[in-house]
């Protein structure tokens, strides 16, 4: 239709939205088309689902609503590098919470998600990759891969299992810098295509929070450490020559407010930050593919995944609604914690991997005591030297309140773990008192979140439940709709739902720009469980 023949045209009188309720209805609709007329005489506005020619119009079109697919609210880019439907990811929750279940229902729907493989044994993450391999073979998922200053050798192994089942996306986490092992991940593979452009086997997803640790991800491998890898025989001439034009990650996750190890950023600070950051990189570099941004930390209900999209993500991370969902690797009775707190309900806790160096993660901190009792182990590692200088008085809480059993039996454990995953450490422990003391009060810190997981029935109170306040503002969201109750919350089901209310909104800021007057409240779509999806 023309130009001219648009202006011509006016509202069909049995095709008038006369009321809220009808124009939030035609709103929710996403293959409806809507036209907005502003009357010539009394500037009144007009919403109609038809238009007609007309000579002597009455009215001036204003504007046109058109049908949105809401997996075109995300990057078309994004989807195709990856072969998915959607431009929605379930990130990696650790301890496989991000469970292969949870992996394979997102990928059979067409998302993405990352299996939480941090904190398993080796053994585990085998078996659960056969089991994802076996169910979506060429469907595309991934493995997560944290940064471990503290036991380098676990990093290393991850790497080479990776490299070796043909792990080719990887969720990038914890890391302030880069090291010779996410780089080895990363040109492993490289190679030219029939058109001579550099072709990436091995995707990383960084999740990052700091703009100075973005800028070494949108920038080639480091020379010094592509180097080393051609010395060691880890990498081919040909991967290390091609290495200088790509860069680390195409896909940069900004992590906002987020759930476990977060830095609190805002999202609406640090994703377009992280945006202009790409910009730059893409000038300085001239990359031939666009790296591409996403958001996470806080994505958790239609309003705040349609901010995302329209402060330029090109992909959302969910995660802590994951947690609570049907298919997540945690206790039912962690679920029902989810499902009752409120975006207030969590602190920031001392975390397990990198304790030494004061590194925090975001818990629920509703219905346990496990924040105040972290926090305290932490302060007793910074102000002591070893457990043999713990005051009594201190050393008699740890024992009975928080660990339940003496230092010395505590410490027998943790020496049979380490003997198994890192013997190095033990080495360490030895030579160093204070390191012992750490590795005795990480025991408790990571067999927390275990006891989450198990539903340990006697350790209610030490759970560690990572989550963010979005987790509480989905609760809000959904409240009085069958997806409030946990046995309705299916990953797939509340991605759709976030995914198609973004896009209702979408449709309704159009016609406020539009002149229309029409609020939330009027708008048809809610959460529901019992959704169909395509």
């Amino acid at each position: 239709m023309s130009i001219t023949n648009l202006v011509s045209l006016s509202p069909t009188s049995t095709n008038i939205l006369n009321s809220a309720k009808d124009l939030g209805e035609a709103i929710s609709d996403l293959s409806q088309t809507l036209f907005v007329f502003k009357n010539k005489s009394d500037d009144s506005i007009t919403v109609s689902t038809k238009a007609e020619s007309s000579d002597n119009p009455n009215s001036t079109l204003e504007a046109i609503v058109s049908p949105i697919e809401y997996q075109n609210l995300g990057s078309k880019a994004f989807m195709k590098a990856h072969n998915l439907k959607y431009p929605y990811v379930a990130g990696a929750m650790a301890n496989g919470i991000a469970s292969s279940e949870l992996i394979i229902a997102m990928g059979k729907a067409g998302m993405l998600g990352f299996f939480g493989a941090g904190g398993l044994h080796p053994r585990r993450v085998d078996q659960e990759l056969k089991k994802i391999k076996a169910e979506l073979r060429d469907i595309s998922f991934g493995f997560n891969l944290l940064h471990n200053p503290h036991e380098p050798s676990i990093e290393e192994k991850t790497v080479e299992m990776y490299i070796e089942y043909g792990i080719t996306k990887v969720s990038a986490a914890a890391y302030l810098g880069l090291n010779e092992y996410i780089v080895h991940y990363r040109l492993n593979g490289l190679k030219r295509d029939n058109n001579g452009n550099v072709v990436a086997k091995n995707h990383v997803f960084a999740k990052l929070s700091r703009s100075e640790t973005a800028r070494k991800f949108m920038a080639p491998a480091p020379k010094k450490i592509v180097d080393k890898l051609l010395t060691q025989g880890k990498i081919t001439k040909e991967e290390a020559e091609l290495s200088q034009f790509i860069p680390m990650a195409h896909d940069i996750t900004a992590e906002a407010d987020s759930g476990g190890h977060t830095d609190n950023r805002p999202l609406v600070s640090l994703l377009p930050t992280f945006v202009n950051l790409k910009n730059e990189a893409m000038k300085e570099y001239n990359y031939t593919e666009e790296i591409r941004i996403g958001a996470a930390g806080g994505i958790s209900t239609p309003q705040s995944v349609l901010a995302a999209f329209a402060m330029g993500a090109s992909y959302i991370v969910t995660g802590s609604v994951n947690q609570a969902a049907i298919e997540a690797g945690t206790s039912d009775y962690v679920k029902d914690l989810l499902a009752k707190m409120e975006p207030h309900d969590v602190a920031m806790a001392a975390a397990a991997d990198m304790f030494e160096m004061g590194v925090k993660l975001q818990v629920l901190k509703k219905g346990c005591m496990f924040p105040m009792r972290a926090n305290k182990l932490y302060s007793i590692y910074q102000s002591c030297e070893s457990i043999e200088t713990i005051p009594q008085k201190d050393k008699l809480q740890i024992e009975k309140q928080i660990f339940h059993n003496t230092l010395e039996k505590v410490w027998e454990d943790t020496a049979k773990f380490f003997e198994d995953r890192d013997p190095s450490q033990l080495v360490k422990a030895a030579k160093s008192p204070k390191h012992k003391m750490a590795l005795i009060f990480r025991w408790y810190l990571g067999k927390s979140s275990l006891w989450a997981i198990s539903g340990d029935e006697s350790r209610k109170m030490d759970y560690q439940i990572w989550a963010g306040p979005s987790m509480g503002a989905f609760n809000e969201w959904t409240k009085g709709s069958n997806l409030a109750l946990p046995k309705n919350r299916k990953a797939v089901i509340i991605a759709h739902n976030l995914l198609k209310g973004a896009a209702v909104l979408s449709r309704m800021n159009q016609l406020k720009v539009a002149g229309v007057e029409i609020s939330e409240k009027d708008l048809s779509f809610a959460p529901d469980a019992l959704m169909k999806v395509n």
